[in-house]
Formats: structure tokens, sequence, C-alpha cells
């Protein structure tokens, strides 16, 4: 299975091939970057570990190489200038990922081939690249709450000092400030962690919080995200790869889940080698559903912005 990162030659990228490589799951990784220069290089130094990791070609090149692809992973994106609003910036990031979509189509890609959102603000772009490109939406996977969900768990495991594998617990809806951290599913070992000793609401918010702010927290100590990123990226790639379908917590357009429709969010969803194959609606609490429905509003009141 050959994936194409545009984006290769940045952090997020560059870290997610190296996941890739680790894992030696998919044959063939391509990177491709607006700096040329930087995605050949960390192509490069990928190569150079080959002969350590696994058997894969390792290469970069332009959107050309893209058309045998059977992911490409989107990690391209602006930041945030010095007072700039959110709105500016997702309209930025916008009109950048519009130019990628273009010089993708002009690319050919594989008609099945499927499309792994990652650069923020993911929920709108993963719409962005169904509707703009006229694409299968069981085709366009965002990351969602993927990572929110890995470090809510890691944070959870933090404070309990349970093993953090033994964790299981969501986050959903926007992978943004309304996202909704789902307790009432929530387990440790198999036990239901709102009946732990002290896993009382006040050490619930205090991990909610963290989580929230987690990418605020790694921008402010390292200038951004990484390896969290890469590992999430890889776990939705290998149930592809490997077409053992896995329930993950991405971003997909809605049909109706949750009273939701058309709104790219992040619900539990059967993922393998087709792309989306299913979506489930757990048996939540009220108020985690009053959430999931708030989070898409406030993404179709964006979406609906960015439109004009």
């Amino acid at each position: 299975m050959k994936v194409s990162i545009i984006g290769g030659g940045g952090r997020v990228g560059s870290n997610a091939a190296f996941a890739l490589q680790c894992a030696g799951i998919v044959s063939e990784i391509h990177l491709l970057d607006a700096n040329e220069q930087m995605a050949a290089g960390e192509a490069l130094d990928l190569l150079h570990g080959a002969s350590i990791a696994a058997d894969q070609k390792i290469y970069a090149g332009g959107y050309d190489r893209c058309s045998d692809s059977d992911i490409v992973v989107i990690t391209a994106g602006l930041r945030r200038k010095p007072d700039e609003s959110r709105l500016d910036l997702i309209s930025r990031n916008v009109t950048l990922f519009k130019q990628i979509l273009d010089s993708l189509k002009g690319a050919g890609p594989k008609k099945d081939a499927i499309l792994f959102v990652v650069s923020n603000p993911v929920d709108l772009l993963t719409r962005l690249a169904i509707e703009y490109l006229k694409y299968d939406p069981t085709k366009v996977i965002g990351l969602g709450t993927q990572l929110d969900t890995a470090r809510f768990r890691s944070l959870i495991a933090l404070e309990t000092g349970l093993p953090p594998t033994q964790v299981k617990a969501l986050i959903l809806g926007e992978h943004g400030d309304s996202m909704v951290p789902i307790w009432s599913s929530a387990t440790g070992g198999g036990m239901p962690l709102v009946k732990l000793d002290g896993f009382n609401a006040a050490l619930q918010q205090r991990i909610v919080d963290r989580t929230r702010t987690s990418g605020a927290e790694a921008i402010k100590l390292k200038g951004g995200a990484g390896w969290a990123v890469a590992l999430s990226i890889a776990e939705v790639i290998h149930p592809i790869a490997l077409d053992q379908p896995k329930v993950l917590p991405v971003s997909t357009q809605l049909c109706g889940e949750y009273g939701i429709r058309g709104t790219c969010m992040s619900v539990p969803t059967l993922v393998g080698r087709g792309g989306v194959l299913k979506r489930y609606e757990l048996e939540l609490w009220p108020r985690e559903i009053s959430g999931l429905q708030t989070s898409a509003k406030q993404l179709d009141a964006t979406w609906a912005q960015v439109q004009k």
C-alpha cells in the first residue's frame, strides 16, 4: 500500500512518516511539500534507516506521484499570525487547502484513493474536501478527535495511575473548543471510571480542560505537537492498510447520527480498506448528546461564514 503525505516536510508530516516506517505496514511512503528541499531531506533521512526498520520505498516528489497512492494524507497548513482572528486563519487555510485539492485533482488520483485530512480546522477541511472535489464521502476521513482521544486517555492514566493502554475513553464532536468528553462509557481496566474512588467532578473537569488546551500547551513548550499526532495518524492508517476494520473517533460527514446531517465531525466510526464502513450511535447521557448537537451547530455556523 502506498501513502502520500502532503506537507511531508513539516513536523507533523515527517513525524507521521516515521511512525509509518517504524510500523512497517505500508510498502511505500511518498513525501510532498511546498518546500521541496525539506521534503527531500526528510525522505533521505528516513531512507537511511530503512535497513533497520522495514523494506519500504521512501522518497520525495511532486503531485504527479500521488496518482497511484492508496491513501493521501494532507498535513499542510498555516499557523495563526499575531493578532489574527480564528476566522481569518480559517479563511487562509481554506484558500491553501483549495489549492492543494486543485493540484491533487490535476494529478488524477486513483478512483478509490482515500483522502485523510489532518490539517486544521480538520472538520471544516474534511467537509471541504468532500464538497469541493465532489468526492465520495466514504473515502474522506478527517483525523478529528482521534488525537484528542489519545490525549484524553493518557491524561486520565496520568491522574489515576492506571496503565494508559487500559484506559478506554472517547472525545467526540469537534476537534476544537466544543469537543465532548464521553464519560458515560469511559473505563479503566474494564471498570467504569466514574465509579472509581476519588474520580470526582473536579478531577474530571481538570482532565478535560488539559485535554482541550493540550495543543496550545505543546506549542508553548516545543513549538507544536508532533509525535502523538503521528501515532494517531498511524492508528487510522493501519486498519486501512491491513484491511482489519477498527472503530475510531474520526471525522466524517454525518448522515443523521444524533440528529446531525451534512456536518463533518467525530463519532465512533468503523474504518477499513474501503474507508468509512459504518458509524455507530452510542447510548450517551443527555448532556453528551446535547454537547454533540451544539458542536455541530458551531461547526455549521463557521462553515456558513467560510462559504460567503
